[in-house]
């Protein structure tokens, strides 16, 4: 077996990619593809890591269908619309609520460690967005670098801190940029 090489962005999806609804304080995802509404930004910001060489997988839990509220086709069809506007390698999803104790629900690492396999991809070497606590400890423990967009949601925040603590994507993609840039001067 060859050695993993390939360098990923794995970002969550609400309030990531795509504005979450928010209710009570707390993120909440869209109801359908037609209520989807991209991050500003998010187009430019994944176009720079593109080019700068990363392949940019969505992970992402929508406990939603677990629970009855959501059907998978209507994840799918987001899925479908984020994927036509943005230049994205691929979707790992997690359909299971907590009772469920499967090990692709975040903040368990399994979504990212599946991608790692399917694609050869050198966590060291790859970091994670996300907008939750859950999120940044699932990049933790699969040992990617990681940010935290820190949207004052009603929730906790990470029990160990993110690398970085941003406000944007397009912020947390710039710092991404320059910590390689900076280890490729250092090389």
């Amino acid at each position: 077996m060859s050695e993993a090489t390939g360098r990923a962005v794995f970002l969550d999806r609400d309030g990531v990619l795509n504005r979450p609804v928010i209710r009570d304080g707390k993120p909440y995802p869209p109801v359908s593809a037609e209520d989807l509404e991209i991050s500003p930004g998010a187009a430019d910001s994944l176009a720079a890591l593109k080019q700068a060489g990363f392949k940019l997988y969505v992970v992402t839990n929508q406990p939603d269908v677990a629970r009855g509220s959501q059907t998978r086709a209507a994840v799918e069809r987001i899925h479908a619309a984020l994927g036509a506007a943005l230049p994205l390698d691929g979707f790992y999803v997690c359909y299971h609520d907590d009772r469920d104790r499967c090990e692709c629900r975040k903040p368990k690492p399994g979504l990212l460690l599946a991608a790692a396999a399917e694609h050869g991809l050198s966590l060291g070497a790859s970091y994670l967005i996300g907008d939750r606590w859950r999120d940044v400890e699932a990049g933790q423990r699969a040992g990617c670098r990681t940010v935290w967009l820190d949207f004052g949601y009603a929730e906790r925040g990470p029990a160990t801190p993110a690398d970085l603590r941003a406000g944007s994507l397009t912020e947390a993609v710039a710092w991404i940029l320059a910590v390689e840039h900076n280890e490729l001067n250092r090389a």
